[in-house]
């Protein structure tokens, strides 16, 4: 197979064997790879109601059909896919750098890990070689520390390596798996379900070679798209950055503060991208086969945090920065480099923090409750500890790092009100109050609050929609961006590449067709994304989740926005929610619970999934 290894490796982590199967060439075709093939993989290899942390959950690594090509951006990325232990339906979670070339140069379309080893081990895969070696002596380091030891024991700095930190360990619910030191496969918790599995890190190096099949035709369009990602399209990600977005949202009132006690943050300058890029970034750097470069890399010049270095995006700065109250960057770079040092998402982290926060200031969590830090909203020195808390599970960290939800749910006096997420996961930098568009594909996606499962908030931030309104129509603009956006992340091309795809799914099915010789059209390309949406949902309802989960934080609901200016007073009712989730549902072609019909997985070629939907199908009807 062409683009495709053809090849899936199976690794039962409790006997310590492997086999390899070949890659179904209609399962490819369907499901594309990356999150695609690894959800999809993911149904027919785990049990209904398995709970996350048990060694039946599956973990699985995916590359795209692009891997390890020189397509740019698309040649570097990789997925991790598993039942999640903060929604408990799908997770999901990608991530750049090398690590996806070098396991598709070892010949590996996707790894599944089963089982749990019995003492703490790495998976070693060299070509065709795979064996469990003995990470007893790796437990308790960091990922970067971890990734240099196994580096210096095989003998080869060219090696790469995805691992786990202390919060993997201790499974803390919000655990990532990094890799290149700073690149996070980031949410919905699959460092955790590592952690469960006392698989420390997978080490790989391929030399095999991934072929191509129209090389000529295929070395044009890259350079056409080299030329893309060097142009207007690109130019946030080559210049301030994502961190850009900090006075843009604040402008217009849509970037959540103070755990959504407000929607713009006075201190917003001090936390802009140009402040940023003015006193911190050294240099910028890129992935493999990348023409853009966005990594940021920061180091703290002054200061009690002098001498950290770390990478940071908008959203890790806003979690720690704005919705904590925060407005110094040093400390933010301080936690986003904590959150790369015990390996959690620093996203929920931020929020987690921001969560404590508002819980101590309303006296649901006193000083005592706190191990003596006084959490007050804009303390950076809570924020630190809190972090070192929740990484180590560690007093109020043991219960932090349950994620929001559960920590909301354990700790009660009105704590759950506090707690913004949807499905468990914790918001992310979108004042969804007063983005009504953003609101919808935040509802929906299968992975929780997200906003880089739809792309949705571009609609309403760039006024091609009312954003303070919820009408008809919206379901179909969050369904048709949801389906591009499960498109990149099969192919596994970076998000920030999105607008060089000028044709959209005819760029997007042109690649893939030029490097797998499988003639695929834009409107199967668009049919395909369409499939994997579906196959998520399918996921998501056999696991019990409903109409009643594709819903939005408390305070969303009930606390409208209170600052002066273009969004005071905005917040979402009931009413509109439901009015949103009718047209999206209707769009989709499912139910009014939100389940996928018969007639639409028949549509799809997805028939062997149909025993999944049929009985909630019938219960509905009250069959």
């Amino acid at each position: 197979m062409n683009g495709y290894a053809g090849r899936i490796l199976h690794v039962d982590l409790t006997t310590g064997k492997t086999k390899i199967e070949p890659l179904n060439e209609e399962l490819a075709k369907k499901y594309i790879g990356g999150i695609g093939l690894g959800m999809r993989l993911l149904i027919d290899h785990s049990k209904p109601g398995v709970d996350p942390f048990s060694p039946e959950n599956p973990l699985i690594l995916a590359t795209g059909p692009l891997s390890g090509t020189m397509w740019p951006t698309g040649g570097n990325g990789h997925a991790f896919v598993s039942k999640s232990p903060q929604s408990f339906g799908v997770g999901e979670s990608k991530s750049h750098g090398s690590f996806g070339t070098e396991l598709k140069r070892a010949g590996y379309d996707a790894v599944i890990f089963t089982g749990r080893a019995e003492k703490p081990v790495y998976v070693w895969i060299d070509d065709d070689t795979v064996q469990l070696v003995d990470a007893q002596h790796l437990w308790g380091k960091s990922p970067a520390e971890t990734e240099d030891i196994i580096k210096e024991e095989l003998g080869d700095y060219y090696i790469r390596v995805a691992a786990i930190g202390v919060a993997g360990e201790k499974l803390v619910r919000i655990a990532c798996i990094m890799n290149e030191k700073t690149r996070a496969a980031g949410r919905t918790g699959m460092g955790a379900v590592m952690g469960s599995k006392n698989l420390k890190a997978i080490a790989v190096r391929g030399t095999k070679d991934v072929t191509v099949a129209k090389p000529d035709e295929f070395k044009e369009f890259v350079k056409a798209f080299h030329e893309r990602m060097k142009g207007p399209a690109t130019k946030k990600y080559r210049t301030l950055g994502t961190p850009l977005n900090v006075l843009v949202h604040n402008s217009l009132a849509c970037m959540p503060t103070r755990n959504y006690n407000n929607a713009c943050f006075e201190g917003a300058e001090k936390v802009s991208g140009e402040y940023l890029n003015e006193r911190f970034v050294a240099k910028i750097i890129g992935c493999s086969s990348c023409a853009m470069r966005c990594e940021h890399v920061c180091v703290v010049p002054e200061g009690p945090y002098k001498g950290t270095m770390t990478r940071l995006e908008y959203e890790p700065l806003w979690a720690m920065g704005p919705y904590c109250g925060i407005d110094r960057l040093d400390a933010i770079l301080k936690g986003m480099d904590l959150c790369n040092y015990y390996g959690m998402d620093a996203i929920s982290a931020g929020v987690i923090v921001g969560f404590a926060m508002d819980c101590y200031e309303n006296g649901i969590l006193t000083k005592d409750d706190m191990g003596e830090i006084d959490a007050r909203f804009g303390n950076h020195e809570a924020l630190v500890m809190l972090l070192h808390k929740i990484g180590k599970r560690e007093g109020i960290g043991d219960i932090l790092a349950e994620g929001v939800k559960l920590a909301g749910e354990k700790i009660g006096k009105g704590a759950e009100k506090l707690a913004q997420h949807i499905k468990g996961v914790e918001v992310t930098g979108y004042d969804l109050r007063c983005l009504k568009t953003a609101a919808l594909g935040f509802a929906v996606s299968f992975r929780g609050a997200d906003h880089n499962r739809h792309g949705a908030y571009g609609f309403d931030v760039k006024g091609k929609v009312d954003r303070f309104k919820a009408e008809k129509g919206r379901g179909k603009l969050v369904k048709e961006m949801e389906d591009m956006y499960t498109i990149i992340d099969s192919l596994i091309v970076c998000k920030f590449s999105r607008g060089t795809y000028y044709d959209g799914f005819e760029d997007l099915a042109k690649a893939y067709s030029l490097v797998t010789g499988f003639n695929m059209t834009a409107e199967e390309m668009r049919v395909a994304g369409e499939r994997i949406n579906n196959v998520a949902r399918v996921f998501n309802v056999r696991e019990g989740l409903s109409r009643k989960d594709d819903t939005l934080p408390y305070k969303v609901m009930h606390l409208p926005i209170p600052d002066e200016g273009p969004a005071k007073g905005s917040y979402i009712t009931q009413a509109e929610l439901d009015l949103l989730l009718d047209d999206y549902y209707e769009v989709r072609g499912w139910n009014k619970q939100g389940v996928p019909t018969i007639e639409k997985l028949k549509e799809l070629g997805m028939d062997d999934l149909i025993y999944i939907v049929e009985p909630k199908l019938k219960a509905a009807k009250g069959e």
